[in-house]
């Protein structure tokens, strides 16, 4: 055999080797759960990838939510200290700070320096909710105690995963890890549309059941924490807030003003417009805003 076909055969062999390479499933990356406080679930190839620097703000700046504040922060102060604590559902008007509360009470809660071990917080994709099962069986044995996140949780027509989300939560014969809890924001209280909760009544032999088997979802969640819209004086209270934690130098009836004009251009008021008119009063200013 000359050296020119032993050649050919050599480069014939390295396209095989990478061709079935290729095929083969991807390695999935080690977790190191001690590396972070918070993660996010990568359901595919099905590992938690760290988040080193994570978009919240400070628990002080989330205001005209004092009660549902409270009971959140001792609800995960209790299940970080091993006691008994209840799945929440934070639902309610858009933009009044459900997701924000939730990351700031995480941190609230380890800043607290009354723990052992620093609790996590693992957010999962509201499309990933059907490999709940293989998240919890990865977290169950760990020594750390973990939130699960789902921001924007909500079902559609013809959208199944709901079941599987029951059966995680609390009707699993396994049930639920005891270092696990649960945690979603929702615009819905039931988070499924009212038409289809509507159809199902309609289309049912017996409608009450099918109701039941809809509404039985959010019944998961022994916390239901609602987020209501926000009157002017808490809005303005808001912007107030920001304004004096970023450093913003502004005379007070200006700021009045041009933050009552903003929420007018918006048609509504809430914490995020707040915070969208904060934004924009920093950089006319020509202000950076604190991390």
């Amino acid at each position: 055999m000359t050296d020119s076909t032993i050649e050919a055969l050599n480069k014939k062999l390295d396209r095989l080797i990478e061709a079935v390479a290729r095929l083969a499933p991807p390695l999935v990356p080690e977790t190191d759960l001690g590396g972070a406080d918070c993660f996010v679930w990568q359901a595919v190839p099905g590992y938690l990838e760290p988040v080193r620097k994570v978009n919240r703000v400070d628990i002080g700046l989330i205001r005209g939510v004092d009660r549902v504040r409270d009971i959140l922060v001792d609800n995960t102060e209790r299940f970080a200290s091993g006691y008994a604590a209840n799945n929440v559902l934070l639902w309610g008007a858009r933009g009044m700070g459900k997701s924000s509360l939730v990351k700031a009470v995480h941190a609230a809660v380890n800043a607290s320096a009354k723990l052992d071990l620093p609790l996590k917080l693992i957010e999962i994709h509201r499309e990933d909710i059907d490999t709940l099962p293989k998240l919890m069986a990865l977290l169950k044995a760990a020594p750390y105690r973990f939130i699960l996140f789902c921001d924007d949780l909500s079902f559609d027509h013809d959208d199944t995963s709901y079941k599987s989300l029951k059966a995680a939560l609390e009707g699993g014969v396994e049930g639920r890890p005891a270092n696990v809890i649960f945690y979603a924001t929702s615009n819905r209280r039931h988070l499924l549309p009212r038409d289809m909760i509507d159809n199902e009544r309609s289309t049912a032999i017996n409608p009450s059941e099918a109701v039941e088997e809809k509404v039985s979802l959010s019944d998961r969640f022994g916390l239901w924490l609602g987020f209501h819209k926000c009157s002017q004086d808490e809005y303005l209270d808001m912007i107030d807030g920001y304004v004096r934690y970023h450093g913003l130098a502004i005379d007070p009836e200006t700021l009045r003003a041009e933050a009552l004009e903003w929420a007018t251009t918006r048609g509504s008021r809430s914490g995020r417009v707040a915070w969208q008119y904060t934004q924009d009063l920093a950089g006319r200013l020509g202000k950076s805003l604190q991390d």
